[in-house]
């Protein structure tokens, strides 16, 4: 692949609007912009989570799953493009699988936290979710790939039995939550 980005710097979202990957020019707060500005915020929180040095399966998990969200990111910067597929949810699925396997069942809500890798892990989640809200409203809009709807709704169940794991390899057991009593 050649230099696709030769100008960092080209002045022309100074009236607030940005490039789309089409060619088409829309607001910075357009829906669509959002989507792709949280999906890449995901995308930098987990190259954060990836820098606290987790075991090396999951760092190549993450690695994957950054990959996932720049092919996200073009998807969702092209309209009507589509990009994620059935393969990547699936592999999502059995990624979750075989961590969640060596986890102990909950029986009560945990409270985000731990380690620091953990807690970062906890924190991709809720950003996962909000990109996944994101994605609804742009579905309300204008459609999107049913396949990236589920591939983010996979991702977050997947950072939480991550943020899970990573607590169970550091010895620092979950912390349950413990309603007030009323």
């Amino acid at each position: 692949m050649g230099h696709r980005l030769s100008k960092i710097t080209t002045r022309t979202g100074d009236d607030g609007s940005t490039g789309l990957g089409d060619g088409s020019r829309v607001a910075k707060d357009d829906i669509r912009v959002e989507a792709i500005g949280t999906v890449d915020e995901l995308n930098s929180l987990l190259g954060v989570l990836a820098s606290e040095s987790p075991p090396e399966a999951l760092r190549e998990i993450l690695t994957r799953i950054q990959h996932d969200l720049f092919d996200l990111g073009g998807e969702l910067s092209v309209p009507n493009r589509r990009v994620m597929n059935e393969a990547s949810i699936l592999r999502l699925d059995r990624e979750l699988e075989n961590i969640n396997r060596e986890l102990p069942p909950l029986k009560e809500f945990i409270l985000p936290g731990g380690t620091r890798a953990a807690a970062l892990g906890h924190l991709a989640r809720t950003v996962c979710r909000r990109a996944e809200r994101c994605l609804v409203t742009l579905q309300r809009e204008t459609g999107v790939n049913p396949d990236s709807l589920r591939y983010l709704n996979r991702l977050s169940d997947l950072l939480f039995v991550m943020a899970r794991e990573l607590n169970r390899l550091a010895g620092v057991p979950d912390s349950l939550w413990q309603p007030r009593e009323r």
